[in-house]
Order: C-alpha cells, then structure tokens, then sequence
C-alpha cells in the first residue's frame, strides 16, 4: 500500500477543512454546539440597579426604589401565611384587645390586657403581636397563630414599639420617661437607654438604608433624628407651627421624602430625612394623625380625626386626588390596610368603634362597635417580610 505524504502546509489546510465541514453538519452534542458558537443573535444583558448599601443585617430592599416592594397584595411570608385573618383592636379605656374578623366585621373575641393599651405591634420576626400596656408598665404578647395571650413583661411607659430594620434592638417610644429604650427584641431586656430632651416621643419610621429613623415628639412639637447603629440623637428641630402636635410618620416609597402628621396644623410636614431641613406644611383635614401606604405604593391614606375624613395623597402627581367622608361622622386614627390591599381599617378612638373603608371607592364597609378608646389597630397578617414596628410598617 502506497501513502501519500502531504506538504505540511496542506495537511494543515485540509484540517481546517474538516473542522469547517463538522461545524456545518452538527454533532448533537450541546458542549461542541456551544463552544463553536451558535446562530441565535446575542440577548441584551438587562441592566440592574444597583441597591444602596444598608444597615449591617438588614435585608437589602426588593427594588431600590421603593421599599414597599415586598407589600404587595397577599404577597404573605411563608412565616404568617396560614395565620388567621383577624383586626385587633387595643381599647385603651377598657383594658381589653377586641378580635375582630374581617370577613364578618364581628368581634370574635375580647383580650383582657393590661393598662391602657395603646398600640398593638407585629414583632420583626412576624411571629408575635406586642401589646403595649402604656400605663401597666407590660408588654402582652399575643400569639396571631392561635389568638391567645401569653404571660405579660415588664416594660416601663411602652407607649409605642418599633423594631430596627436589622431585627437587632426593638426601641420602645417610653414617651412620659422621655426615653427611646433599645432592648432585646425578644426577651426585651433593656440594652440602652437614649433620653431625650424633647416631650412625648410616640412614632417613627426608618430610612431606606435603615441607618437613621425620624421621631415625632408630641407634646413639645419636635422632630428627632436618630443613628440606628450608633444608638444616638444625631439631629432635633422644633416643627414651624405654634402648637404644634406631630404624629404618625411614614417615608415615601422612593425613600427620598419623611411625611409627618400633625393633629394641630391639620396636615402632614413634608422633610428630606437626609438634610432634616425645615419642613414644609401640606393641609390634609382637621385633627391630621395616620398615614398608611396602599399596597401598590402609588398612594397614602391620611386619617383625619377632628372632622371624620380620609385623605389620599399620590406620590407620583405629589397631592391630594380625594377626600373620603364617614357618612356618620367619627374619628378614624390608628389602623392598617388589608392584606389584599381593598380595605382601610381604622379605629374610632373617640367613638368606641372601628371602620372599614373601601380603598376604591371611599365607601364605609362597616362600622363596628368595640371598647372605650380605640387606639393603635393592626390588621394581621399583612405582606412584607419582617416588621419594622407600630401597627404594622413592614418591608
């Protein structure tokens, strides 16, 4: 048998050859496919925005742009999804926590407590409801699963209760002890006490980033801004307006803008949490006191307790679209939005009662007899996952 030598020039060309042709016909195998490249064009890279860093242990934010992205509509936690749909209504005249079930608008139960209640406060870690017993110096904690009521703690003026965005401290509002007292957030034992020189701190919310959280101080119409890590008042200024009374605040989706209610100038302050500049005043209704985020984070309901109404602030256009009047009258204050985000639940605080408001439309739903003084109400459970406190601020 003869062999036929070819030039080396020519055995490397008729290679190339063969690789061509193989290329070419395909083999079936996806790695060969792949590393010869393939006929598909290129898919653009979608570009994702960059998430700013945060608080050590927090969770960073779904979307940079709006921190109420984990909010939506029955978008549950795995940790309270089969949890029973309840309102729980804290009656600071009566001692007691009236049940209520949304689906009926009845209550189902009443809690004994301790005394005056305030505010009824969902735990970071969901699992839990904290009863604030203002003046019986208690915590009552509720478990949401079952409903019951376990052994109260010894917290001294826990007026309100928020928990950092890291689930690290919870900070009780100790308003007449002109305390914030950052303890641990499950045995709530005292970690550090921050006095404050301002009179009756009662609410706050956190910034996007959770390194900061603004105060409002009601009794001497101030403003707090306070490290979160650090554990310090880093910032204090007295609110444009003589008597002055500040209440619920809330920041704005984007992260950019604090919102301050205020039952005496009738309208929220309007700041930068990052210059704590002076605030401007938008008029809502008399007796200003609850703002609560709607479930797709396009709007804010504005609870107006001197003249009975409900105001909607959107944040795209930056104002006031609509005003919702009780057809009774009353004087809706604390509360929450439903899980699906079609109802408004707010305590009457001055009228023993509480409302349910059509998000839609306005319309009232129902009104429900409860005990003496409803105050801080939370609809549970609500989207989100983990709670930064109050009647349910979650994230």
């Amino acid at each position: 048998m003869t062999t036929i030598r070819l030039p080396r020039k020519a055995t490397a060309l008729f290679a190339g050859l063969v690789l061509a042709a193989l290329a070419g016909c395909g083999t079936g195998d996806k790695d060969a496919t792949e590393a010869l490249g393939s006929k598909e064009p290129a898919r653009p890279v979608k570009a994702v925005p960059a998430v700013p860093p945060g608080l050590a242990g927090m969770p960073p934010l779904l979307d940079p742009n709006d921190v109420y992205a984990a909010d939506r509509p029955n978008k549950l936690s795995p940790v309270v999804k089969d949890f029973p749909s309840r309102v729980y209504v804290p009656n600071t005249g009566s001692n007691t926590v009236s049940v209520i079930d949304p689906a009926t608008y009845t209550v189902i139960d009443t809690i004994p407590v301790g005394v005056q209640p305030q505010h009824v406060v969902p735990s970071w870690d969901m699992k839990t409801l904290w009863v604030n017993n203002n003046r019986g110096h208690t915590l009552t904690p509720i478990n949401p699963a079952t409903g019951e009521a376990g052994a109260p703690v010894e917290v001294h003026d826990p007026y309100n209760l928020y928990f950092t965005p890291n689930g690290k401290y919870a900070v009780v509002m100790a308003s007449m002890d002109r305390e914030l007292v950052f303890r641990d957030p499950h045995t709530m034992n005292r970690v550090k006490t921050v006095p404050v020189t301002c009179a009756g701190v009662n609410h706050a919310d956190f910034s996007a980033d959770g390194r900061y959280f603004i105060v409002s101080c009601e009794f001497s119409g101030e403003l707090l801004k306070v490290d979160t890590e650090r554990m310090e008042v880093i910032g204090q200024q007295k609110l444009p307006f003589e008597g002055a009374m500040p209440q619920d605040v809330k920041i704005s989706p984007d992260g950019k803008t604090f919102y301050v209610a205020d039952m005496m100038a009738h309208g929220m302050w309007v700041l930068s949490g990052e210059a704590f500049d002076v605030p401007k005043l938008l008029p809502t209704g008399k007796g200003c006191h609850g703002l609560y985020i709607s479930r797709d984070s396009k709007e804010m309901y504005v609870s107006n307790r001197g003249e009975g109404s409900i105001s909607v602030f959107d944040f795209t256009q930056n104002k006031l679209t609509k005003k919702w009047e009780l057809p009774d009258g009353g004087s809706p204050d604390m509360g929450g939005v439903s899980a699906d985000g079609k109802v408004l639940w707010l305590s009457g605080r001055y009228n023993g009662e509480v409302y349910a408001i059509d998000t839609t439309s306005g319309r009232q739903l129902a009104k429900i007899k409860v005990g003496g003084g409803p105050h801080g109400l939370a609809v549970y459970p609500q989207p989100g996952r983990y709670s930064l406190g109050h009647t349910g601020i979650f994230r």
